[in-house]
């Protein structure tokens, strides 16, 4: 369990918990800050070959149901279990779909069960759940995403989902301007949100809800309405999120302070350190910025 990474000075130096310890809790959370990685070395566990996975998907009409059995749902998720919600334009460019995709990681034995509640709710449109090579769930959604497609998130995490919040995203989504958006919940939970906080530079060790607002249309003369719609509902959305946000979703246009500190949360004091240790001019800052201290 290591990386070897290209310093700022042009060293190269592989860290680990022995070796350049700071550097090496730095780099799991704080990413290109720090150097360029060239290369990991995981400590890995066994899935599959094969998992039980899919998308089931309601009428529009249901999705506040579908989002209040989405909350029971994840309020007893097995660490096995990964659940996203999502507001979604099917495959025809106008029928508007409540959705639950879920993945399983464990047995069927115990996939079977956890996954109940959720086939037999209501009267899906579309129940997609099924067995599939764990190889092919990574890449599963890509048709989602097209080559060439103009894209604009923006994303928060919420600790809780009230009923209230269940509302504004579906008051958000009717007003959604193209057929390739979305209003996505990604559900967090299980061994990684067990994580203290402290132990490595990522810092959103807690379970909740990752709110992203997906804006995505193909015509350059549509970036005024995509991005404004993202932005609008990204704001219209606020008083539901907490004070943490997951690094991912941060673009170009959040490196302000407010979004380094909402990102690392405690562990930035410490990040800055290392970070004027390592890399005192700050060459790598071309990222949500971790200023040298």
């Amino acid at each position: 369990v290591s990386v070897e990474i290209v310093l700022a000075d042009g060293r190269v130096v592989r860290a680990s918990s022995e070796e350049d310890p700071d550097l090496f809790w730095a780099v799991r959370g704080g990413g290109g800050n720090f150097g360029v990685v060239t290369s990991f070395e995981f400590r890995l566990h066994p899935v599959g070959p094969m998992i039980m996975r899919g998308l089931v998907a309601h009428p529009v009409s249901a999705a506040k149901d579908v989002l209040r059995l989405y909350r029971d749902l994840t309020a007893s998720a097995s660490d096995d279990l990964m659940l996203f919600f999502a507001l979604l334009t099917g495959p025809d460019g106008a029928t508007k779909l409540a959705g639950i995709v879920a993945g399983h990681t464990g047995s069927h034995a115990q996939a079977e069960p956890d996954l109940r509640p959720l086939k037999q709710f209501g009267t899906p449109l579309m129940d997609a759940i099924g067995p599939m090579p764990y190889s092919v769930l990574n890449s599963m959604l890509d048709p989602s995403f097209p080559r060439g497609a103009r894209n604009y998130w923006k994303a928060h995490f919420m600790d809780q989902l009230t009923d209230e919040a269940m509302d504004a995203m579906i008051d958000r989504f009717a007003s959604c301007p193209s057929p390739m958006s979305a209003v996505m919940l990604e559900h967090f939970h299980g061994a990684a949100a067990r994580v203290p906080v402290t132990d490595t530079a990522y810092a959103l060790r807690k379970t909740g809800y990752n709110l992203v607002i997906l804006s995505q249309w193909m015509d350059g003369a549509d970036d005024g309405r995509g991005v404004t719609w993202a932005r609008e509902s990204y704001s219209a959305l606020q008083q539901f999120t907490g004070p943490s946000r997951y690094l991912n979703y941060l673009d170009h246009d959040e490196t302000a302070e407010a979004a380094v500190a909402a990102a690392y949360g405690a562990n930035l004091d410490r990040l800055r350190k290392i970070k004027g240790k390592y890399d005192p001019n700050n060459v790598f800052h071309h990222n949500v910025n971790i200023k040298p201290v």
